[in-house]
């Protein structure tokens, strides 16, 4: 097999044969499609999509004034007198009947490689076999592929390259390009959704002097000018609150977050989250209208892209209304039902009982006694939480987390339900505000779709000295080795005490909601241009 060098070459001596040896002829500027030619050629792919009208006639019944429709876009496949053209996701087949073959065109439409940019126009034909193509007598080169696309048998199998070189990986499946227009679309159903409620979209910095906003470890860079450290935003929180404090009642922002943090399938350093705040609501009214957006927008990606067929790739299914279980109440139904329909085994059911979970040194002996039965790695984890509110969570990650889409399920038991798991402990929420009843633990939920995390939500803390109290905990963990704990945001603290009315906030993670809707196994899959390693030479 030919190297890419060699293919290189023999692209470059077929461009001069055919196009001449100037290469501003290989990459021409000329076509410029009308605005009119524009939604022709629109209108004709959507056509494609539909049923075959009477427009389409055999070649031996077309009428020599029948409109000739142009078509641009790239050369992907050459069967015989016809050459395939792809648009938009869609493919077009551009037929040339042998008066044309022989003609001026011939060495031009013989030397068009895959992967080249090639304008057409035609009548709309109905081939011997039913199918629909354009009977062309106009050839066009538009610009140059020197490298070939993967190979037809192999293709673009590699993961990796298929990432790293994802302008190739969109045009060679068309499946993945599909993936890309449904996130298009539920991004634009999630800013519909907020518009139509009365949310006010705005921007606020990525540059952070303080790290802050949620717990996690910052990416830092550096302003020469200023001389002045700053952080790549975690999350926009603390600017969006401030203008609960100016007055806008309802606030949204789509943006970047930066986490210093491992890759793995859910997580990518470089992500898009959707942090939206409402004065005078709860952390239930957020429930409320979470819910009715993530269902928004599995609407409009149905509508947009029904070729993704996503019922076939979900394991879950979208029924409101969502159940709502206590962080408590789902340990103690995992450690009841660990081994017993369906759900797996776990050794903490050994160690506690489900009406321990309020006794601290319950929790604290049954990490004593499970840190010295563990692997490094889960020792370590049990090193890190300190006190009753971390080591529930941490439990309830370890053991619930994994299994949520086998605790809830559709009464069938074919499919998982989303969740909403509320009641989080204070000590691991330390923006929240504390629950009336019992202030070891917050107002506070996160939605999970088929075992992701797709959103966090909470009654936000608007005392300004229980959060200065809050922030210097943070800067303790910090002094106690925690790489994630937050700065003391005096600045916030100063914006709390002229006064924040009573609101509840709510974050979702774009880049999860399009995974699990879109039936995708990898963030990767979601994210056009992921983090990778450095291309090895």
């Amino acid at each position: 097999m030919a190297s890419e060098p060699e293919l290189r070459a023999a692209r470059v001596r077929r461009a001069e044969q055919a196009l001449g040896p100037d290469r501003r002829s290989w990459f021409p500027p000329g076509f410029r499609p009308t605005e009119d030619e524009w939604r022709t050629r629109d209108a004709l792919l959507a056509e494609l999509a539909g049923p075959p009208s009477e427009a389409w006639k055999p070649e031996d019944e077309l009428d020599e004034d029948a409109p000739r429709v142009p078509m641009w876009g790239r050369l992907v496949a050459r069967r015989g007198p016809f050459l395939v053209l792809q648009a938009c996701g869609r493919r077009v087949q551009a037929y040339f009947p042998r008066s044309v073959q022989h003609g001026p065109l011939g060495e031009r439409l013989r030397h068009a490689d895959l992967g080249d940019h090639l304008l057409v126009r035609g009548r709309r034909m109905r081939t011997r076999t039913g199918d629909r193509a354009l009977c062309c007598d106009e050839l066009v080169h538009l610009g140059k592929a020197l490298r070939p696309p993967p190979d037809k048998w192999h293709g673009l199998t590699d993961v990796e390259k298929r990432y790293r070189e994802r302008y190739v990986d969109l045009w060679v499946h068309a499946e993945v390009a599909a993936v890309f227009r449904a996130r298009s679309a539920i991004v634009g159903a999630l800013r519909r959704f907020l518009d139509a409620r009365g949310f006010l979209e705005v921007e606020t910095p990525v540059l952070h002097p303080l790290r802050g906003g949620a717990t996690a470890r910052p990416f830092r860079t550096h302003h020469h000018a200023l001389d002045l450290e700053l952080y790549l935003r975690i999350a926009p929180e603390l600017y969006l609150k401030r203008l609960l404090v100016g007055g806008f009642e309802r606030v949204y922002e789509i943006g970047r977050c930066f986490r210093n943090e491992g890759i793995s399938t859910r997580h990518n350093p470089e992500f898009t989250m959707l942090e939206a705040y409402q004065a005078h609501a709860t952390h239930e009214d957020l429930m409320d209208l979470v819910e009715a957006m993530v269902c928004a927008a599995d609407r409009a990606l149905r509508e947009s892209c029904p070729q993704l067929d996503v019922d076939s790739a979900r394991s879950f299914v979208l029924e409101p209304p969502f159940p709502r279980v206590a962080l408590r109440d789902a340990i103690a139904e995992r450690l009841e039902r660990a081994g017993r329909d369906g759900v797996p085994p776990t050794p903490w059911s050994d160690l506690l009982r489900p009406q321990d979970l309020d006794d601290p040194g319950a929790i604290d002996d049954a990490f004593a006694r499970r840190a010295r039965q563990c692997d490094e790695i889960e020792r370590r984890q049990l090193a890190g939480a300190d006190g009753w509110g971390a080591r529930l969570f941490l439990l309830y990650e370890l053991i619930v987390e994994p299994v949520l889409p086998v605790l809830y399920r559709t009464a069938d038991g074919h499919r998982s339900l989303p969740v909403f798991v509320t009641g989080h402990p204070t000590d691991v929420s330390p923006l929240a505000r504390p629950n009336d009843d019992d202030p070891r633990i917050v107002d506070r939920f996160e939605l999970y779709l088929d075992g992701r995390e797709v959103a966090n939500a909470f009654s936000e803390l608007n005392d300004p000295d229980v959060q200065a109290e809050r922030f210097r905990q943070q800067l303790e963990r910090r002094a106690r080795g925690d790489e994630e704990a937050m700065d003391y945001d005096a600045d916030f603290v100063r914006a709390l005490e002229y006064g924040m009315p009573p609101a509840a906030g709510l974050g979702v993670g774009i880049d999860r909601l399009v995974m699990t809707l879109a039936g995708q196994p990898s963030i990767r899959d979601v994210i056009l241009f992921p983090l990778l390693r450095p291309e090895s030479r």
